[in-house]
């Protein structure tokens, strides 16, 4: 039975992963810090089979516990400050877990394995993943996106998102470790916080449908994402760690839509009309804010097999419908 550590496991995707490692027959350990217990309470029901472990990615010393108490075949790290606008206010913080957590973590994976710089990744050795963004590209100069696109971030999450990124190449050419990172575009699911659009979105439609909101308030409404289902990421990250050799992959659908056809999606199966409901408030827009960001995961078709399984559409669809049950149970507080 293999064995694997995750980070970031009481959110979106670290549930999702999870699930997904316990059902290839993985033991799943999660790093949780010393005082998120409220988040693994209310996460506990997706998280009654995985063996939770006290760490923090601001302390080396509590890593290399986790991982000496683990001793996983592999690592998954999620963890981080996700939400852009937070890393304008708590930038300090946003660098010190994003960007410093990621060197970190492969020194303690460097120290529990005691790699000394054979450059090629040995038998037994632990495989390390890295949740990386599509962020990085920030202001990319060409569209869409591949693995070898110039990094221009344009906030302090993708510049500490692209410091992690170049650690792992880093430590894979100079250790010879196991390690690649995971390019993500926005992806979300009906467990994605409604701090992040498509959750609001999806959120507002469903409370406004059912009387217990009145005006969804967005900002720019032709700004575009490339939206995917969480679910089906993290069948990447799994993939990408069980190949001969560590590569980078960019993962995302290839497809963009815009935040009106969001709106008119969700707004549609609630069976309402967004526009008596929607207010654009320029204070909502962001002064910084990358652009123009399309993946080509054509690298990640073509070598491992994956594609995103799960249509725009759907994935709408799935995260309204939730929201609308969560609201008829009363749980529709917008968090």
């Amino acid at each position: 039975m293999k064995r694997a550590l995750i980070t970031g496991i009481t959110g979106q995707d670290g549930s999702y992963l999870a699930e997904h490692l316990l059902s290839q027959d993985y033991e799943v350990y999660g790093l949780v810090r010393y005082n998120d217990r409220a988040r693994v309470a209310a996460m506990r029901h997706l998280l009654k089979d995985v063996r939770l472990i006290d760490g923090d990615l601001l302390e080396g010393a509590s890593l290399l516990s986790a991982l000496n108490q683990a001793e996983p075949d592999e690592v998954y790290n999620l963890a981080e400050i996700s939400y852009v606008p937070t890393s304008w206010e708590h930038a300090e913080l946003s660098g010190e877990i994003t960007g410093l957590g990621v060197l970190r973590l492969l020194e303690a994976i460097r120290t529990h394995s005691d790699l000394t710089g054979s450059r090629s990744p040995g038998p037994g050795q632990i495989r390390f993943y890295q949740a990386s963004s599509s962020e990085i590209f920030g202001h990319a100069e060409e569209t869409p996106q591949n693995e070898h696109t110039a990094l221009q971030p344009c906030t302090p999450y993708g510049a500490a998102k692209a410091y992690g990124h170049y650690l792992v190449q880093t430590y894979r050419e100079s250790y010879g470790m196991y390690a690649v990172s995971g390019i993500e575009f926005n992806h979300e699911s009906p467990r994605s916080s409604p701090r992040f659009l498509a959750r609001k979105v999806s959120q507002g439609a469903a409370r406004i449908k059912l009387g217990h909101q009145k005006q969804l308030r967005l900002g720019r409404l032709s700004g575009s994402r490339d939206w995917g289902f969480a679910g089906d990421y993290v069948r990447a990250m799994h993939m990408m760690l069980a190949q001969d050799e560590p590569r980078d992959f960019v993962l995302g659908t290839g497809v963009t839509h815009t935040v009106q056809q969001l709106v008119e999606l969700a707004f549609r199966t609630v069976g309402l009309d967004w526009h008596g409901h929607v207010v654009c408030d320029t204070s909502v827009i962001r002064t910084a804010e990358a652009d123009n960001l399309r993946a080509d995961p054509s690298k990640a078709a073509e070598e491992l097999g994956w594609r995103a399984r799960t249509s725009f559409a759907d994935l709408v669809t799935m995260m309204v419908e939730a929201d609308l049950a969560l609201a008829h149970a009363g749980d529709d507080s917008p968090v």
